[in-house]
């Protein structure tokens, strides 16, 4: 076991239900390394922390999900994905080396020990051949990627030859812009995404193969949606919610489809999830019979195998980008997740993660 002396974040308070998360709710320090292994625990070097606004509701005293619980006081965070290197090994399964990653429940400690049969910590080997840029596992090749391809599959029902138009909300985001690429790639007719700046706007269709951008915070969504989406709305990949998403959803078809990803907008509001929508866009849906179901990737884990495949092939064929944002520094994790869920110095596209230093 490295001698480096080992680090942490915890939670030292809590924003509240209706306020945003704050750096200093955070604390960053040194801490003692783990204790010695017993039989089949094995030490892990944390490489890589997913950063997922998801987390925000961890930080509530209900995270009104049943599959993650809220952060203590105190704790270690525990955050969704992570990858790290095997350093010592008490289980013959894993031996030193091995690169492994996990979806959920990630310590932000650079240095921790785990049973290897911890189901709340459910380890898995990264391929050999990912092992230059393991961080893929986390931009695509896990549950960011997953959540994207299979909501666009199995709820957004994109099929080519169908001449259907999806609207994309926060696509220049981890998942949404994965999500608009993995739809023209199944046959998506048009592809339009809404994001926050021209710049995003701009890299959407220069480098992602969007049909067309919208910049909300300058443009007339409304309006701009009319015009970049003359046939009407399919489907909607919703990673915001709030007026915005009620914009879209007035101009959707007879039939289309919502695929509830995240409600980024109203995180830092006290409300159930899904959230509720107004009474004119309930009689909307109900009238046009539209389909806005919650969506858990972790209900469709019979597809996996399936899609990481077909992620895995694109990737590998260059047909799918992966624009990824890296921060430097456990030190510096609370601050980019605070920013992240703040719009603070969001200029960043794609998968936003935090390497942990040698």
């Amino acid at each position: 076991m490295s001698t480096s002396k080992n680090s942490r974040v915890y939670l030292k308070s809590k924003p509240g239900a209706d306020h945003a998360p704050l750096v200093d709710n955070f604390v960053y320090e040194g801490c003692d390394l783990p204790s010695a292994l017993t039989s089949g625990e094995i030490f892990i070097k944390t490489t890589y922390l997913s950063l997922d606004p998801a987390m925000r509701c961890r930080m509530n005293d209900d995270t009104g999900v049943e599959y993650m619980s809220p952060w203590q006081l105190g704790e270690t965070i525990k955050g969704l994905g992570g990858v790290g290197e095997v350093t010592e090994s008490n289980d013959p399964a894993f031996v030193k080396g091995d690169i492994v990653q996990a979806v959920m429940n990630w310590p932000w400690s650079k240095y921790f020990k785990t049973r290897t049969d911890d189901r709340m910590l459910p380890l898995t080997k990264v391929d050999a051949a990912l092992k230059e840029n393991p961080q893929v596992v986390l931009s695509l090749l896990g549950i960011t990627g997953l959540t994207s391809y299979l909501g666009i599959k199995e709820r957004g029902h994109v099929t080519p030859g169908a001449n259907q138009t999806l609207v994309v909300s926060a696509a220049a985001g981890a998942c949404g812009n994965l999500a608009g690429q993995v739809a023209k790639l199944l046959g998506a007719h048009r592809v339009v995404g809404i994001c926050g700046s021209d710049s995003k706007c701009s890299y959407l269709t220069s480098e992602l193969g969007f049909d067309a951008a919208i910049n909300y915070k300058t443009e007339n969504v409304p309006e701009r949606l009319k015009e970049k989406c003359p046939e009407g709305i399919s489907a909607y990949f919703d990673n915001v919610g709030g007026t915005l998403s009620e914009e879209v959803i007035k101009q959707m078809s007879q039939g289309s489809h919502v695929i509830l990803c995240g409600q980024i907008a109203v995180y830092n509001k006290d409300l159930p999830y899904p959230p509720p929508i107004s009474e004119e866009i309930q009689n909307i849906i109900k009238d046009r019979n539209i389909t806005r179901e919650r969506f858990l990737v972790l209900h469709f884990q019979d597809k996996f195998t399936a899609a990481l495949k077909q992620l895995q092939e694109w990737y590998i064929s260059g047909k799918l980008k992966v624009p990824e944002y890296i921060h430097e520094g456990l030190e510096n994790a609370a601050e980019a997740f605070v920013n992240m869920m703040t719009s603070v110095k969001q200029e960043k596209v794609g998968k936003q993660m935090v390497h942990v230093d040698s």
